[in-house]
């Protein structure tokens, strides 16, 4: 592989997901395959190859070491799992091994080792190609342990029992650990000196064909521990080269993997130096004082949205930044001659006062008055802090008749169907629109939905209804909170309800668990706060801030257009760093 092709394209291909994991794993898989280096010429080594094995595993049994016995029987082609150089060749794992020791299961307690005490390994110590001896438990004192069981340097370790994810993983011991046992779980397995034990280490953790081998024959029913038999780990197929070639495998693996470790390195570097620029850019945002200087920062960063924001995440962030500005009136200036929050307060009231004389509203329960304690921040002198209760026209739990796929009938919208602060309609389960709950329970563009039950992280969440007048209806686990649309945005309410104030002061202080679900009932939602601001404003707001979410689902689009374009350019620069290709690189 030209290593220096990677580095020269390191800028364009990092911004792919998992870029270096994916270099890692391709590297492994090109090695196991006889693609990373040059095949030896010829096939005169695979006799000799089984000639020193079975040689070594005669003079060990001369001195009553045990070996699996395999036959040294060659692997027909077509029943490998892949081709190989016709230089190479295909055995059972057990052929390679003249040698086995079992753990042991002595009594342990539940803590690591301490001082100059034995512990005793535990399976999480046979990691992803990595040894990690600080996975153990102290043995009980007074029990000796038999050297059988010790581990040692140059110890080639596997896992017979384990998560599915890792049984029968592998591990080369490369430092001399200290005062270290087996346990019962773990066997020892002694390599033959014909084989690099490196080598075999690769081939066994091969994320494609091994891990589905060890994944199909594993037993046990419990999700969380697999267990394998020696005999399930001997007869792995395993692809086999020269000594020789084994040994520049490994070293050119080991060259290329130290370069992934630069290559992780320079990219947690940038990432870090972007998450510092980003915190700081939403740290000011969210803290500043300034309106005027806040807004122009707010534009700059929308303007380098390509620089500042690398993943979801970010861009996510972002949003709740522009929704704690809009709700704090930092996202615009506020304009005299507009009407103040408190006049339009008392105008809301007079019409509630007269459509409940009318008989077109019924009369609910007042809300308490704010104390000057009780506002979550500080807002414009314009604007005015208030209970949903008083602003809103009256607030509806939904309808509690079962739903069905039914072609006609009225459809049911339901938790699920509110995300990220938008209703979703379409494909909604209906009830007959003979229903008592009909037609009070009809929805009216611009009805705001509150979910008052589901998980402790998604209760509260809402979102503005914006279909047609009387077509839909909602379930009971929502609900309707409705606004006179002449004198309140609902849309602006709806912006603050999922601001981040809003859900860490009102609805987290008030969350009930029972039952795995948490809740917040009506009553609660009604006294909860919100930012009030002159109806002028509010519309001023709300295009505003449509504006910039506007931006940020572009960003995520882009976002996901160039991630996919530079997971394609990857395997462009990996296929050119492997075969000399350059053409392949400026063509993609």
């Amino acid at each position: 592989m030209n290593a220096e092709l990677l580095l020269a394209h390191y800028d364009r291909i990092s911004d792919a997901p998992d870029a270096v994991a994916r270099l890692r794993k391709f590297v492994l898989d090109l090695a196991v395959r006889g693609k990373l280096v040059e095949p030896t010429q010829g096939r005169l080594f695979v006799s000799k190859l089984i000639r020193e094995i079975k040689k070594e595993t005669a003079e060990r049994a001369e001195h009553g070491a045990k070996s699996p016995q395999l036959q040294f029987q060659e692997i027909a082609r077509e029943d490998a799992p892949f081709r190989v150089p016709p230089s190479w060749t295909w055995i059972r794992f057990g052929c390679l091994v003249i040698g086995a020791d079992a753990g042991w299961s002595p009594k342990a307690e539940n803590f690591p080792r301490v001082g100059e005490n034995w512990g005793v390994l535990k399976v999480s110590a046979v990691s992803w190609n990595r040894f990690l001896p600080s996975e153990n438990k102290q043995l009980l004192p007074g029990i000796a342990p038999p050297e059988a069981a010790q581990v040692h340097k140059g110890d080639f370790l596997i896992s017979r029992a384990n998560t599915s994810e890792l049984v029968a993983k592998s591990v080369v011991v490369e430092i001399e650990p200290k005062n270290l046992i087996l346990s019962d779980k773990i066997v020892r397995l002694k390599i033959s000196r014909s084989c690099n034990m490196k080598f075999l280490n690769m081939v066994n953790n091969h994320a494609g064909y091994a891990r589905a081998y060890y994944a199909e024959e594993a037993s046990g029913t419990s999700l969380s521990m697999k267990n394998v038999s020696r005999s399930v780990i001997y007869n792995l197929m395993v692809p086999l080269p020269s000594m020789e070639e084994q040994d520049r495998i490994i070293a050119k693996v080991d060259e290329l993997m130290a370069l992934c470790d630069r290559l992780e390195a320079a990219q947690r570097e940038q990432e870090t130096r972007r998450e510092q620029l980003t915190a700081s850019a939403h740290h000011h945002l969210n803290n500043g004082e300034d309106a005027e200087e806040l807004r122009t920062h707010i534009q700059f960063f929308i303007g380098h949205l390509p620089r500042l924001t690398k993943r979801p995440d970010q861009i996510k962030q972002l949003r709740q930044t522009i929704l704690n500005l809009a709700v704090r009136g930092k996202l615009l200036p506020q304009d005299p001659n507009d009407e103040s929050a408190r006049i339009q307060l008392k105008r809301i009231q007079d019409e509630k006062l007269r459509m409940f004389k009318d008989g077109i509203i019924r009369k609910e329960h007042p809300v308490s008055a704010i104390a000057k304690d009780q506002a979550p921040f500080t807002i414009p002198d314009s604007w005015e802090w208030i209970r949903i209760g008083a602003a809103s026209l009256f607030t509806d739990y939904g309808t509690s008749v079962k739903s069905d796929h039914a072609e006609n009938g009225v459809p049911v919208l339901k938790m699920g169907d509110i995300q990220e602060g938008k209703v979703l309609l379409g494909g909604q389960k209906k009830v007959s629109s003979q229903i008592d709950d009909l037609p009070q329970l009809f929805l009216k563009r611009f009805d705001l939905l509150y979910n008052r039950t589901n998980s402790a992280e998604l209760v509260g969440k809402t979102g503005i209804y914006m279909g047609d007048d009387d077509s839909y209806t909602f379930a009971s686990y929502l609900i309707r909170i409705r606004f006179q649309n002449e004198l309140t945005n609902a849309v602006f309410i709806n912006l603050a309800m999922n601001a981040q104030y809003f859900r860490t002061t009102q609805i987290l202080p008030e969350l009930q668990q029972q039952c795995g679900q948490a809740n917040v009932n009506g009553t609660k939602l009604r006294s909860m706060l919100v930012p009030l601001a002159p109806l002028a404003e509010q519309h001023r707001i709300v295009a505003k801030v449509s504006e910039l979410m506007a931006l940020c689902d572009q960003s995520e689009a882009s976002l996901t257009t160039a991630q996919t374009e530079t997971s394609r350019l990857l395997e462009s620069v990996l296929h050119a760093a492997l075969n000399g290709d350059h053409r392949r690189i400026d063509q993609g």
